[in-house]
């Protein structure tokens, strides 16, 4: 039976997965993850999909609200990725995960309107190292306010706390999982 708590549409039916209930008797003991219903599993990755989605819509209305329409959410998420850092556009993909090409247009955008120095490496000049300008940080930390007011709103004791750390890790498994059944396709997972 689902451990998730549904808060929308996605909620199945009161009642609607009595199976689970008859495939978990008689199975104390069993295998990690022979009580878990797939349903869960699935809905947790459209749920992941459709919060990057939504998060990408709060960064829309953060930047609008700071009075900047010069950018859009990808590349105001590519600012907070960088920061205080000085990154190689390298690193920054690994960091974002983006494509080269939408990488690409994203850091175009955002140096040809002032929001980071684009220079090239002094030990190799094929690469380019990326830094925030003074309207690249005042950027950075509005967005970081905004982060720590909506962070604040989540989590408001010690227990929301522990909560979500514990989401945390566990996002961070499967990310691991998933990105080594990418890379490693050839074992099998059973």
């Amino acid at each position: 039976m689902s451990n998730l708590n549904w808060d929308d549409d996605d909620a199945p039916e009161p009642g609607a997965d009595d199976r689970g209930a008859d495939r978990s008797e008689g199975r104390a003991g069993g295998k990690p993850g022979e009580d878990l219903d797939l349903a869960d599993f699935h809905g947790m990755a459209r749920l992941i999909e459709r919060m990057h989605r939504r998060y990408l819509d709060v960064v829309r209305v953060g930047l609008s609200k700071q009075g900047i329409e010069d950018i859009g959410p990808v590349q105001a998420l590519m600012v907070m990725l960088i920061g205080e850092d000085e990154l190689s556009v390298r690193d920054l993909m690994e960091r974002g995960y983006y494509l080269g090409s939408n990488a690409s247009y994203s850091l175009k955008i955002l140096v040809d309107a002032g929001y980071i120095n684009r220079a090239a490496n002094q030990r190799d000049r094929r690469t380019a190292r990326l830094q925030l300008t003074d309207k690249g940080r005042e950027l950075w930390e509005g967005l970081r306010r905004m982060e720590q007011t909506q962070a604040e709103a989540l989590v408001r004791n010690e227990t929301e706390v522990r909560d979500l750390k514990s989401s945390y890790r566990t996002l961070r498994r499967l990310d691991r999982l998933w990105g080594d059944m990418v890379r490693y396709s050839c074992l099998d997972f059973d």
